[in-house]
């Protein structure tokens, strides 16, 4: 977890503090149990994944038909690195390789049935977990919840986007 740099004697709840580096440090505990949440829940599918097949599988399913040098862009990896990647998921069933019809010289990745049915046991099984967790919270709270993180997600989607962390 994120550790928080309050000093002895410091209680959160005395005067709550709404500063966006304050509540950006609150958020921060909790995006770190979500994503060791995610995690965990994504390696109990009947498939396990290492992160960067699973994300190059979600790139793929949200952009059809890329070739290398695309996803190899999107996943922010070096072309060799990307093709080793491609060689793994297309041996376990999970990518399929196919010519351009126009394009002789390119290749095209898409995902398998085989793909998407992992895809859709982790989405499964992370929903699960996620829900597991939102049941011990009061029903108050989770509308709460989703109220921000819709608030969230359109401040995010208006263009504005974060400095780079130092």
């Amino acid at each position: 977890m994120v550790t928080c740099l309050d000093g002895p004697g410091d209680d959160p709840d005395e005067g709550s503090d709404d500063a966006p580096d304050a509540v950006a440090l609150d958020i921060a505990d909790a995006v770190e149990s979500l994503t060791n949440l995610w995690s965990v829940a994504a390696q109990q599918a009947a498939l396990r994944l290492s992160t960067h097949q699973l994300r190059a599988l979600l790139v793929l399913e949200a952009a059809t038909e890329l070739n290398l040098t695309s996803l190899a862009e999107r996943l922010g990896t070096g072309l060799p690195t990307a093709s080793r990647l491609c060689d793994r998921l297309e041996a376990a069933g999970m990518l399929e390789r196919s010519l351009h019809p126009e394009k002789r010289r390119e290749v095209r990745l898409s995902l398998t049935t085989q793909g998407r049915r992992v895809l859709d046991d982790v989405a499964a099984r992370r929903a699960r977990a996620l829900a597991a967790v939102l049941t011990g919270m009061d029903p108050a709270e989770r509308s709460a919840l989703r109220r921000v993180m819709r608030a969230f997600l359109a401040a995010r989607s208006d263009g504005e986007h974060p400095p780079e962390a130092p």
